[in-house]
């Protein structure tokens, strides 16, 4: 068994088009936005458009797929007004994921300017709580580590584990950003014992079983930089011998690999990455 490989895609002209965009890229694991990235409001899709995403996907090869949540909400937010937006546009994506049983919805928990931390993870988990409850099911709600700096939450292991601690939901699960971990400072090299340190912190902090997804990026700025940009696969700050050890950390087996890399035409995750990525198992 090892990790399933694929990449974010389009699905401009449709849902459905996810698994056809998959095929072109050889992907095997998918992540696509449910509705605008750009929009607090996700109209739901219709039965229509669900009959047809659920016909393509059983022609498709892919086996795992994951919706990622809009940029704007942040559960952070000091604001309560504010904070309730954030609530019901990712209740609304998280609606979606149902909807199209999907493995779950990846989301950036966001900045906690000015609240004290403590005081922000007080309202993050009572915002999470509120998402959970208006979505029941067994939809999964999927932590993704942050790059840091600017009062962004969850850069380390021990920050997610908190929130995840005190959610107390088999519901919530996360996603490992390589940039991101390599932005924050939590990983300078990608060495097999710089891995495995990390992965035991993750281990530790909220249980390694609980992570279900990668986003695999090389980055495009320095270790500890903060600054979330990222790289084609062995083109960037990690290289491509930080992936191929990556690849020999056997506890991630069970996860899905997901690129969000510019591509090597600017059009964001091909089939060139996906082969470069596949080459390093």
């Amino acid at each position: 068994m090892r990790p399933l490989v694929g990449g974010h895609v389009s699905v401009a002209g449709g849902l459905y088009r996810a698994f056809e965009n998959a095929e072109v890229i050889g992907a095997r694991t998918v992540q696509f936005f449910g509705a605008s990235p750009r929009q607090w409001f996700s109209p739901l899709p219709t039965a229509e458009s669900i009959k047809q995403f659920e016909l393509a996907r059983k022609d498709s090869n892919v086996q795992t797929f994951f919706l990622h949540a809009p940029y704007l909400p942040n559960i952070a937010n000091p604001d309560k007004d504010a904070r309730i937006k954030s609530i019901n546009a990712l209740t609304g994506h998280l609606t979606i994921v149902r909807l199209l049983k999907s493995n779950g919805l990846i989301f950036h928990i966001g900045s906690s300017k000015p609240l004290p931390r403590e005081d922000a993870v007080d309202v993050i988990v009572e915002s999470m709580h509120e998402i959970l409850k208006n979505v029941p099911g067994d939809t999964h709600l999927i932590i993704e580590n942050s790059a840091g700096g600017g009062f962004r939450i969850g850069s380390t292991p021990e920050e997610i584990g908190e929130i995840v601690t005190r959610v107390k939901s088999d519901r919530v699960k996360v996603c490992i950003d390589t940039a991101h971990a390599f932005e924050a400072g939590m990983i300078e090299s990608y060495t097999p014992e710089n891995i495995k340190m990390f992965f035991n912190r993750c281990d530790a902090a909220f249980g390694i079983d609980r992570i279900t997804a990668l986003h695999v990026n090389d980055s495009k700025t320095a270790f500890n930089s903060h600054h979330d940009r990222h790289e084609n696969i062995g083109e960037g700050q990690i290289g491509l011998d930080g992936f191929k050890n990556l690849a020999q950390e056997k506890r991630l087996s069970h996860t899905s690999w997901i690129l969000e890399v510019p591509g090597f035409d600017d059009t964001g995750p091909d089939k060139k990455n996906v082969d470069i990525l596949n080459a390093c198992f």
